[in-house]
């Protein structure tokens, strides 16, 4: 592939980023530490001073560094003030949380009101998002479809979008060919789907925890009982523990996100991926893998998926563009497996086709190469997001504050002191116009009342600083 002295350019500045952050992490710079000028790391390294400039630009916006008017750079990130990690989970087996249904109607009822800081929305905002090229996109599918896109669809959905989810499959190894999908309008869709053509009514399903609320609440729509698993804020549910559950309960299927979940935003690694599909292919328990999030990774490469590592047909691979391009198209897709033909069954029962011209705006957008452009500028945004969020969460709430510390994803799960209560918490910050999302919307037992999910998808503005100082004053507050 040929480099382009763009790129060249691009690679270096982010070199020379991420070799000063790695030192400002790892405390061999220090807060306070001035960095070398730009005119000498410049001369040192060989390189323009434009380029150097991009770098210390780049760690400024991520709140690791300062410039001080005629000084020069200096290190802003302090990782002592980091707050505390958080611990697996040791969820209950039983014990229902009977409140749940009515805060989550609450905090989405408060969604649409205006002037708030949106803490508690987990998709990316307006601004972060391509608009103007997928209005273009959307322009040009309505001109080129026959009937200008008014026709139902195939039922597998748009032929090229199913061949562009094929081709991208393979940046995770997925070797998925366009017949081995089913478009759905968005991924919880594609999760309804697969729910339907596993469970019937009383079935077990098993769950990571804390776990997305939507989940919850289809499974509770459709009278499946959900055991919630232990999980590691790093890496997920352990197969172990998953094994240990099997023997015990009568499990129909799991449910896990293991890239950068919602809300623990936790990256199970590649081989324990590998490990949970054998292990599940064996007790014949059929793997539902949302994976929605696994473009927006902070790292060098993106992690593979659970389907990766597939030989039987037994995960069912869930994923949509509502959390990296366009959340209100309603465009997710399926690689079911072996249970494509009741997909497929499915589908026709409940809706025949998915929305046409949207389909085929994002199979536009996806062929043209402008999606890794927009990917690479998200993950790098949200990345710096993250690190002021956490700084900001050091700075302002009370000392023994736990929370995830994210390699993907927009998210961060929050612990506060065990006498705080998040739902009081979101009633009390709403007052400041500020929506946070409370920790016992994510389980259907008693626990996570001092949790709460903080989201991250918008730009980095003064007033989101001020906001979280608010917050943070609330808590302490509340102490």
């Amino acid at each position: 592939m040929k480099i382009t002295q763009r790129g060249k350019q691009e690679h270096l500045y982010l070199h020379i980023a991420d070799t000063i952050q790695q030192q400002i992490l790892n405390k061999v710079l220090k807060t306070g530490d001035k960095l070398p000028s730009v005119r000498m790391l410049s001369k040192e390294h060989g390189m323009s001073i434009s380029t150097v400039l991009q770098a210390y630009y780049h760690l400024e916006g991520k709140g690791l560094i300062e410039s001080r008017p005629q000084s020069g750079y200096y290190v802003r990130f302090n990782p002592a003030r980091f707050p505390q990690k958080i611990e697996k989970s040791d969820p209950p087996l039983s014990s229902k949380n009977k409140n749940v249904e009515a805060i989550i109607s609450e905090v989405y009822d408060d969604f649409d009101m205006p002037g708030i800081v949106k803490f508690s929305l987990s998709v990316p905002a307006p601004e972060l998002l391509p608009l103007a090229r997928l209005n273009k996109s959307m322009m040009q599918a309505i001109r080129e479809m026959p009937a200008n896109g008014t026709m139902y669809e195939q039922l597998q959905g748009n032929e090229l979008l199913r061949r562009q989810v094929a081709r991208w499959s393979m940046h995770w190894g997925g070797h998925l060919h366009a017949n081995d999908l089913v478009t759905t309008a968005g991924s919880m869709n594609a999760i309804a789907y697969c729910l339907m053509a596993l469970t019937q009514r009383g079935d077990t399903i098993a769950v990571e925890s804390p776990v997305y609320f939507g989940t919850l609440r289809l499974a509770n729509s459709m009278g499946l009982k959900v055991l919630e698993l232990p999980t590691d804020p790093d890496t997920g549910v352990d197969p172990s523990d998953v094994k240990k559950v099997l023997q015990k309960h009568k499990v129909k299927a799991c449910f896990f996100v293991p890239n950068f979940s919602n809300p623990l935003s936790y990256c199970m690694p590649d081989d324990q991926k590998e490990e949970m599909v054998k292990m599940l292919s064996f007790h014949g328990v059929p793997l539902i893998e949302d994976d929605l999030y696994g473009d927006v990774y902070f790292g060098k490469k993106r992690p593979k998926s659970c389907k990766s590592f597939d030989e039987e047909g037994n995960v069912l691979w869930c994923s949509s563009i509502s959390k990296t391009l366009a959340p209100g198209y309603r465009v997710g897709w399926v690689a079911p497996g072996k249970y494509l033909e009741k997909i497929k069954r499915l589908k026709l029962y409940h809706s025949i086709t998915t929305a046409t011209p949207q389909q085929a705006a994002i199979a536009n957008f996806l062929s043209t190469g402008r999606y890794e452009h927009h990917l690479r500028k998200l993950r790098q945004t949200l990345h710096a997001n993250s690190l002021q969020f956490i700084r900001a969460i050091g700075e302002y709430f009370p000392e023994g504050t736990k929370v995830t510390n994210p390699q993907g994803g927009f998210i961060l799960w929050v612990e506060l002191d065990k006498k705080i209560d998040t739902y009081q918490l979101y009633q009390d910050a709403m007052l400041q116009k500020i929506s946070i999302a409370p920790g016992s919307m994510f389980t259907l037992q008693e626990r996570y009342h001092n949790c709460m999910r903080l989201s991250y998808g918008m730009p980095w503005k003064p007033e989101t600083d001020k906001a979280l100082k608010k917050l943070g004053g609330i808590v302490k507050s509340m102490m």
